[in-house]
């Protein structure tokens, strides 16, 4: 199964919404817009939020542009592919390989980004990182062995986080409790002050290994019965 074949599954909430969104903003882009250019604009995007989460440390109202940046980020990753599909210029297999390396480049980023802000612990943000990481190896490897390639998990998909993430940003900027909230935890003998930005990390963390390992034990009993184990009789090949 060749991966350009792989059936795209998207069942997020805003999905349908979203694709006529989509599609609209395609058909009025210049002529001289790419998908390429736009891909190039996600990355930027990821950038700028990087870059407001680190800034938060100076003036909490840089939040606003790490929730700008998520918009951009948007506009890039999500417009790329619709734009090839509008104009019927799909390049399946550069495309998958390309827009799938800069999803992780630009999740780093955000990721980096973010953990360097007083707000989240770099720890934690690297945790998502790597969770995050593990579960698009299975969605590319279940995307060459079953052909479905899965974008969404119990209706959220990038979009919704995205939108999560803007409103989490707004309650910090205007709630000065949930940026003062603080909690001494011992974690082997060693004291870690938790804010409230880092349980909303944390709560992104377990839903990501909660999906990871529900996907893991669903994925691995359905291989194991498509190849199922063989008797040996006791010959060397």
């Amino acid at each position: 199964m060749h991966k350009e074949q792989s059936k795209r599954i998207q069942t997020s909430i805003l999905n349908s919404a979203e694709k006529k969104v989509l599609v609209w903003l395609a058909s009025r882009q210049p002529k001289w817009m790419t998908s390429d250019i736009l891909t190039f604009i996600g990355v930027l995007g990821a950038i700028m939020a990087a870059v407001g989460y680190a800034l938060s440390n100076y003036d909490i109202r840089w939040l606003w542009f790490a929730s700008f940046g998520f918009f951009v980020n948007w506009y890039g990753d999500s417009l790329d592919g619709t734009l090839a599909r509008v104009r019927g210029t799909q390049r399946p297999v550069y495309g998958f390989y390309l827009d799938h390396c800069i999803d992780g480049i630009t999740m780093a980023i955000m990721c980096v980004g973010a953990g360097l802000s007083d707000l989240l612990n770099l720890y934690i943000a690297m945790a998502v990182l790597v969770v995050y990481l593990l579960l698009s190896i299975s969605v590319y490897i279940n995307a060459h062995l079953k052909g479905e390639f899965k974008l969404t998990y119990a209706g959220m998909g990038p979009t919704e986080f995205r939108i999560i993430m803007i409103i989490v940003n707004t309650l910090f900027i205007y709630i000065a409790p949930l940026r003062e909230y603080a909690l001494t935890v011992n974690v082997l003998g060693t004291d870690i002050i938790l804010g409230s930005f880092d349980f909303v990390g944390l709560a992104i963390l377990f839903v990501l290994v909660a999906i990871h390992l529900s996907n893991f034990a669903g994925d691995a009993k359905a291989y194991s019965k498509i190849d199922p184990l063989k008797a040996w009789d006791g010959k060397l090949r």
